[in-house]
C-alpha cells in the first residue's frame, strides 16, 4: 500500500528539478500524476521517468488559458485532483538598480500570479481531503542582497498559503507552504549566476547552512510526500522549511 494510493496529483514545473523529483515520489506511492511544463521534450522524458499513470501538458503557469487546458486534461483523464503542487517558477537575482520592468514582471507573474491561479483553477476539481502545496523558498525569510524581487515573490507565496489555509479549511482542503533551501539542482545558472562562478557561489553558501551541505531533490520530495499524505492530516497554513537550517537558526 502506498501513501497516495488512488490519489491524483498535479505538479507544475514537473518536468525537471524539484518538480520532477516530487512527481516521481508521488507516483512511487501510488498516485496518478499530471505534470505541466514549457518544454515538450523534457515533459516526454519526465513522463517516461515517472512511469505508470503519468500524463503531461505543455503550458505556462503565467497563462490562465494554459492552466484551464491543463485541468481540463486532468478532468478528462482522471476526473478530479486531490493534490496540487504549485512548483513552477524561478527568476534572476540582481542589484535593485539592475532590475528592469520586464524582469520584475516575469518573476512576479511566474512565482506569484502563477501560484495563485494554479490553485484557483484547480479548486473545481478538488474536494474534501485535498492537499495543496505552494513551493516557496528559504529566501522568503532572509534579507539577501540582489534577491529583492525573488524573495518578495516567495514571501507573497508564503502569505498566500496562510490566507488560503483559512479560506479553504471549511471545505476540508489543507494548504501548506514548502520552502526549500540550497538544493543540488541546475538552478544556479538560471538565476543569473555565470556558469564559471557556480561552484564558487555554492561554496560560499555552505558556511551559512548549519548542516554544512546542500540538500538533495529527493529530500524535498520526501517532505512534499509528507504534506500530501494523511501523515500531515492536522497540518495546514504551515511553512515547512527544508533548508538545512539556513533560514531557521
Amino acid at each position: 500500500m502506498g501513501k497516495l494510493d488512488g490519489k491524483v496529483a498535479a505538479v507544475t514545473g514537473g518536468n525537471s528539478g524539484l518538480g520532477l523529483a516530487i512527481a516521481k515520489r508521488f507516483s512511487s506511492e501510488g498516485a496518478s500524476v499530471a505534470i505541466l511544463g514549457r518544454n515538450s521534450d523534457a515533459l516526454d522524458s519526465a513522463v517516461n521517468e515517472i512511469g505508470r499513470d503519468a500524463i503531461s501538458f505543455v503550458g505556462d503557469v503565467r497563462s490562465l488559458t494554459d492552466l484551464d487546458a491543463f485541468y481540463d486534461k486532468i478532468s478528462e483523464e482522471f476526473g478530479n485532483v486531490d493534490i496540487v503542487v504549485a512548483n513552477a517558477g524561478g527568476g534572476k537575482v540582481g542589484p535593485i538598480d539592475q532590475v528592469d520592468e520586464e524582469t520584475f514582471d516575469e518573476m512576479t507573474d511566474a512565482n506569484w500570479k502563477g501560484a495563485f491561479f494554479t490553485v484557483q483553477k484547480a479548486l473545481p476539481l478538488m474536494g474534501e481531503g485535498g492537499s495543496i502545496q505552494l513551493i516557496s523558498s528559504g529566501a522568503n525569510l532572509k534579507g539577501l542582497p540582489a534577491f529583492s524581487v525573488y524573495s518578495g515573490t516567495k514571501a507573497a507565496v508564503r502569505s498566500l498559503a496562510r490566507c488560503l489555509a483559512a479560506e479553504l479549511a471549511p471545505k476540508g482542503i489543507r494548504v501548506n507552504c514548502l520552502s526549500p533551501g540550497c538544493i543540488e539542482t541546475p538552478v544556479w545558472t538560471k538565476v543569473g549566476v555565470p556558469a564559471d562562478q557556480v561552484d564558487g557561489v555554492k561554496e560560499s553558501m555552505i558556511p551559512m547552512i548549519p548542516l554544512q551541505r546542500f540538500g538533495e531533490p529527493d529530500e524535498i520530495a520526501a517532505t512534499a510526500l509528507f504534506l500530501a499524505s494523511d501523515d500531515s492530516s492536522y497540518i495546514t497554513g504551515a511553512n515547512i522549511a527544508a533548508d538545512g537550517g539556513l533560514a531557521q537558526v
